[in-house]
C-alpha cells in the first residue's frame, strides 16, 4: 500500500490522439503501471517548458522521465533546463526513473554520453538479459534474468557517466539499463507500452517516413510472436522507485 508518497512524472512527448483517448496520455499510462494505492501522483509537460519550482521538488519522493521524439543529445531550451533539474535531483539523492529518451537523458544530465544507434532503429519486443550482479540485486523480486520489453527507439547510451553501472544488455544495444548510485536508473525499453501503443507509434512512424512501409510491415507480423514481460517490470519499476529493493 502507500504511505502518502508523492511522484512526479516528467513527460517529455507530446500524447497522440490515440494515447489521450485510451490512456488519458502517456501519464495515464506510467500511472496505471506505477502508481498504488494512497499515492499522489502529477505530471509536469517539461517539453512545454512546465518545471517544478524549486520548492517543489523537494516534496516529491520520485520523479520518472518520459520518452519523447526529441533527441537527448539535443539542445533544445527545455533539454538543457531537464538536464540541470536531474543534476539536482541526483544533488538531492531523489529517486529517478528514466525510460527511453528518460534513459538517454539522465545518462547524459551524469555526464555520459548519447547518440543514434549503430545498428539503427530498434523496434518490436526484444529479450534483455540481466548482468548478474543485477540478479543479485533484483534477487527478492525473484524474476526471470531474461526479460522482453517493448523496444521503440533510434538512439541509445554510447557511454556511460562516470560510476554508473551497466544492467542489463540485448544483442543490438549495449547498455539497456543502467543505475547510477541507489537512486537512479534507466531503461532503454519502455515496459509501460502495450502492444496496441506500440502498433500505433508504428504507423505514426511510417507515416512521417522516418521508417519504410516494408519495415513497418514486416514489425507488426513479428509483432504477435512474443509478449513483453510486463509483470515482471512493473515488480522492478515500483520496487526500484519506491525503495524497496
Amino acid at each position: 500500500m502507500g504511505d502518502g508518497k508523492r511522484f512526479a512524472v516528467l513527460l517529455c512527448a507530446e500524447d497522440s490522439d490515440y494515447v489521450k483517448k485510451r490512456y488519458g496520455g502517456y501519464y495515464g499510462v506510467f500511472v496505471e503501471m506505477l502508481a498504488e494505492e494512497g499515492e499522489a501522483w502529477e505530471v509536469f509537460k517539461v517539453a512545454n517548458g512546465e518545471f517544478p519550482d524549486d520548492d517543489e521538488i523537494a516534496n516529491f519522493d520520485g520523479f520518472v522521465i518520459t520518452g519523447s521524439c526529441n533527441d537527448a543529445h539535443g539542445n533544445d531550451v527545455w533539454i538543457c533546463k531537464l538536464i540541470a533539474l536531474l543534476k539536482k535531483l541526483d544533488s538531492m539523492n531523489k529517486k529517478v526513473l528514466g525510460i527511453c529518451f528518460g534513459h538517454q537523458i539522465l545518462s547524459r544530465a551524469l555526464g555520459g554520453k548519447t547518440g543514434r544507434a549503430i545498428s539503427g532503429w530498434d523496434i518490436g519486443v526484444t529479450a534483455i538479459h540481466l548482468s548478474s550482479s543485477t540478479s543479485t540485486l533484483f534477487s527478492s523480486l525473484n524474476i526471470p534474468t531474461t526479460l522482453s520489453v517493448i523496444e521503440c527507439h533510434q538512439d541509445e547510451v554510447r557511454e556511460l557517466p562516470p560510476e554508473a553501472e551497466v544492467i542489463a544488455w540485448s544483442e543490438k544495444t549495449g547498455v539497456e539499463m543502467f543505475r547510477y548510485g541507489d537512486h537512479m536508473m534507466g531503461i532503454q525499453g519502455h515496459p509501460e507500452y502495450t502492444k496496441d501503443i506500440l502498433l500505433h507509434l508504428i504507423d505514426r512512424l511510417m507515416q512521417l517516413s522516418f521508417i519504410e512501409d516494408s519495415y513497418a510491415d514486416e514489425l507488426k507480423a513479428n509483432l504477435g510472436k512474443v509478449e513483453p514481460d510486463k509483470d515482471a517490470w512493473k515488480k522492478l519499476c515500483t520496487s526500484f522507485l519506491k525503495g524497496r529493493l
